[in-house]
């Protein structure tokens, strides 16, 4: 078939697209910033055309000649709310399907049980895009689908750094209670792929889950046994709320307050494959147990084989923001810091390491004030800083980096990050790596951009301009002695910094 994949750009449709390449499909990608795709390995087996899920008139050209479309998306963590932009979405989508003649659509929502308890807003809302989605004369074929195991996903790694970080874990008592049924990433995958072959999927919600049904704890458990680690102790109590579950979640892990709220208020309900809507009765198939789906993760990680994460989703929604060669935001006021150092290293080497910073490798300065400064972005609610990086040492345009995140990247000249974390404005980093042609050495420029947002943002500008003059002058420094360090034939002469 011909087939659309809405959402290539995040953590499962960037892992769906190879396996319907696998299965002999033509793919189309259907995203808002084709410049992210630049880098991945499929990028020439596909199509990839712009459009948005907010702008309806987008869509339509995106959809035709194609047979079925995958909608992926979900603005849970990008949008304060994520129920309005996900119905917009929806909607859109069902009326832009509709105009370009889809024969279908196929979207992965969220379990949980419409007739019992009252379900989270995350899940009411997955269910909200389903039904609206299949109020359109498009049939549609809805996958819920609990928590997803696999390496980079959000579930994985709240369930992770929770085993990892903490040996006593303060509990509501839910966490002893609720049922759960995970599945592994690469069940989830196989059955998006299956049910496109599937006639009597056509039209339904289908459940689709691992063989084991287990409480958060039992899950908790079951990680400590995969990973090797000592089983953690779980004290439940009955006055820990969602809120203040999900503000102690964000500080533990890597998850933002705003991603890591709605999944901890959808732990309060029982997500469990119902008999009349499991999937198996259509599609023979056996899931990985819980064991193995953590067994496969981890070997993800510890390989270097985090394909996608659920940190690939762009932050940005709404308006587009500014950039930093937009010197009218913000009254024309651009607040900067340049940086320039020259050296023997090859531009190559010197790109290699600036592309390098960040993640386990640190920022090569102030390690304990970058590491205060993710801690405070997190007590206000931002991603701090413990993302980290997809790869030590890879990168592409839309990669989170520590509370950045790659807006260009153009090896071995451009990198340009742009900050996530909270701040009154908006901030850049950047490096440029080219050579002198009057000495013939490599030059590193590197540019520390601010457009502030009224007095707060000069206030929080100047107030730290003299910490940011030491970190920003010795990192670049640094940055070039590790590309001297690296080089195969390095000339120690003193870098020289203007």
């Amino acid at each position: 078939m011909k087939v659309g994949v809405i959402g290539a750009t995040g953590y499962v449709g960037g892992r769906l697209v190879p396996y319907l390449l696998a299965a002999g499909h033509e793919v189309r990608c259907v995203v808002r910033t084709p410049s992210r795709l630049d880098r991945v390995a499929w990028r020439s087996e596909v199509d990839v055309v712009a459009a948005d899920v907010t702008d309806e008139e987008s869509l339509v050209p995106a959809f035709e000649g194609l047979d079925a479309v995958f909608y992926l998306v979900h603005a849970m963590g990008l949008s304060h709310d994520f129920e309005q932009t996900d119905r917009l979405g929806a909607e859109n989508t069902a009326r832009a399907a509709e105009r370009a003649g889809l024969s279908r659509l196929i979207y992965l929502g969220g379990l949980g049980d419409d007739t019992g308890k009252r379900l989270s807003e995350h899940l009411a809302s997955r269910h909200e895009v389903g039904r609206i989605l299949a109020a359109g004369p498009v049939p549609v074929t809805e996958l819920r689908a609990a928590v997803i195991i696999g390496s980079g996903s959000a579930s994985f790694e709240m369930l992770r750094h929770l085993d990892e970080v903490l040996p006593v874990m303060v509990c509501p008592r839910w966490v002893t209670r609720t049922r759960c049924q995970p599945i592994g990433i690469s069940d989830v995958l196989h059955y998006l792929v299956a049910v496109l072959d599937a006639p009597g999927s056509v039209g339904r919600v289908l459940e689709i889950g691992g063989p084991d049904v287990l409480t958060y704890k039992d899950m908790m458990d079951a990680y400590a046994d995969a990973a090797g680690l000592r089983r953690r102790i779980v004290i439940p109590v009955p006055l820990l709320t969602p809120r203040l579950s999900s503000h102690w979640n964000s500080l533990v892990t890597p998850l933002p307050y705003g991603l890591a709220r709605p999944l901890v208020d959808s732990l309060i309900n029982d997500v469990v494959v119902r008999p009349d809507h499991d999937i198996r009765t259509i599609i023979a198939h056996e899931p990985l147990t819980l064991e193995a789906a953590i067994r496969r993760a981890l070997t993800r990680v510890q390989d270097l084989q985090v394909w996608t994460s659920w940190m690939d989703s762009n932050a940005s929604v709404g308006p587009a923001s500014p950039r930093p060669h937009d010197p009218d935001w913000a009254g024309g006021t651009v607040l900067e810091d340049v940086q320039t150092v020259d050296t023997d290293a090859s531009p190559e080497a010197v790109f290699a390491a600036v592309q390098g910073v960040g993640g386990e490798r640190g920022w090569y300065v102030g390690k304990p004030l970058w590491a205060l400064r993710g801690w405070i972005d997190k007590l206000v609610g931002g991603v701090g800083m413990r993302r980290g990086r997809r790869h030590p040492d890879e990168l592409r345009v839309g990669d989170a980096l520590d509370f950045f995140r790659v807006e260009a990247f153009e090896p071995p000249h451009l990198l340009r990050l742009r900050a996530e974390m909270k701040v009154p404005g908006a901030a850049w980093l950047e490096w440029r790596v080219s050579t002198d042609d009057a000495t013939g050495r490599t030059v590193l420029r590197q540019l520390a951009r601010f457009h502030p947002r009224g007095i707060a943002g000069r206030l929080y500008w100047w107030v730290l301009l003299p910490p940011h003059a030491v970190i920003w002058r010795q990192l670049a420094r640094r940055l070039v002695g590790a590309a001297q360090a690296s080089s195969s034939n390095p000339r120690h002469e003193p870098s020289r910094v203007s």
